[in-house]
């Protein structure tokens, strides 16, 4: 933890570094982080949101020990140290249960906040913004902050019951879009202004200090979460523009030991994510973007495989696709509002990336090991991944034929760490060492 407080601290000194995290718990995902991590010989942090694992199983089906057992396995296979691995959980409040009374949900969440903290996640983002069944409409920020200060005792007292008091590191604030994603972008995206950044900053250092928390406990909180003016929807993406973001920069300069946690931050382009990182927006969070390059290796693979094995051999991938998400439409639902070849394009292409939910089913990792199988045993000649895998068909390339499709998924994955790690200064630092 003290790695990340000095990188922080560095930020905020004007030096280009930052740490991005990693929002995903798809296995090749994850590999393609460590192996970038291992590459750049830097911390990885890693990011479970609170509906993708919970300790009910969550979308994923892993509990929050379930989660880290995981990574630290694949980890393992990877050759990184676990002393690189850092571990975080995103959004953790009430949001699972919206639906129920606001003190029911508050006794899963606090529940919820134990099991993480026990597992082993030492970065907590309290999230207590969302209404419940019994809520006004908008809730009032003390609420939201008192909210957050409870579940901040629950996990300063876990930790010390579990021998590590004092070790925890909060993230609080909430102007994001809510975890998922958004179906269509705001007509004006409002990045957060100051005022607002103040009074969050002021009435949740109040809750704490009337919680009983310690200012120990305080200074340990090291980012806010605002809207820096970055989001994306099915099919289109609000560029960061730092100018607009400028005061937002300026005030937290004068809040000491605190820096920005910008939520949403996929398809940016470079110069997007050094600025954001230069204006002290220091801990960077990605997910659907890395598994929207899963799926267009994947389906890259699947073209290729098309052109060389026999239909019926094939594994139908896309296909496949999309019969379980009709067969099971929950997690698309809300988010794309069309029919016909829209809906179906949607489904398959969109930046929200629905998708990446139904990797999981049996039926998926049944069609990706097939096409894998397929693959194999077969050579890709150079033009067909001109053609579909253009950035590993490079002349200097040519010679690595014998890439598994396992690792070429991995490697389409990577050069999207590439670029949030290059903005993070990790790669500079491997070239100065």
């Amino acid at each position: 933890m003290q790695q990340l407080r000095l990188r922080l601290a560095a930020n905020k000194s004007g030096q280009q570094q930052g740490i991005y995290s990693v929002c995903s718990a798809h296995p090749l995902v994850i590999k393609a982080a460590l192996r970038q991590a291992k590459q750049d010989q830097s911390q990885l942090l890693i990011e479970a949101t609170a509906n993708q694992v919970n300790q009910f199983g969550g979308y994923t089906g892993m509990k929050p020990a379930d989660f880290i057992a995981f990574v630290t396995e694949l980890a393992a296979e990877e050759g990184v140290d676990s002393d690189q691995l850092l571990f975080g959980g995103d959004h953790l409040g009430p949001v699972c249960w919206q639906s129920e009374s606001a003190e029911q949900a508050m006794q899963k969440s606090e529940e919820l906040i134990a099991s993480y903290v026990s597992a082993g996640f030492s970065k907590i983002h309290l999230d207590t913004s969302m209404g419940c069944s019994d809520d006004p409409t908008v809730l009032p920020d003390e609420v939201v902050a008192k909210r957050a200060a409870r579940l901040c005792q629950v996990a300063e007292r876990t930790a010390a019951q579990h021998g590590f008091a004092g070790q925890l590191l909060y993230v609080v604030g909430t102007e994001v879009p809510p975890p998922g994603g958004v179906s269509e972008l705001e007509t004006s995206l409002q990045v957060t202004s100051v005022d607002d950044v103040a009074t969050t900053i002021a009435v949740h250092r109040e809750a704490f200090s009337q919680q009983g928390l310690s200012d120990d406990v305080w200074s340990r909180v090291i980012a806010v979460v605002v809207q820096p003016g970055v989001e994306f929807d099915n099919d289109a993406v609000h560029p960061f523009q730092p100018e607009h973001a400028r005061e937002l920069s300026h005030f937290i300069q004068q809040e000491y030991g605190l820096v920005y946690e910008a939520h949403s931050t996929d398809y940016q382009t470079d110069s997007a994510y050094i600025d954001l990182v230069r204006g002290h927006f220091a801990i960077l969070k990605v997910g659907p973007q890395l598994t929207f390059a899963l799926r267009e290796a994947l389906f890259a693979l699947a073209h290729i495989e098309q052109q060389l094995v026999p239909a019926e051999q094939c594994s139908d991938l896309i296909n496949r696709c999309l019969e379980q998400m009709n067969k099971h439409p929950v997690y698309w639902q809300r988010f794309y509002v069309a029919t016909g070849q829209e809906l179906q394009y949607l489904q398959l292409f969109s930046y929200s990336d629905r998708i990446r939910y139904y990797w999981p089913q049996p039926e998926l990792q049944s069609a990706v090991q097939q096409l894998f199988s397929n693959l194999a045993s077969t050579r890709i000649p150079q033009p067909l991944l001109h053609q579909y895998l253009p950035q590993q068909a490079l002349p200097e390339q040519a010679g690595e034929l014998q890439w598994s499709a396992e690792d070429r998924v991995i490697q389409h994955i990577q050069r999207v760490l590439t670029r949030y790690a290059q903005a993070c200064g990790y790669q500079h630092e491997l070239r100065s060492n």
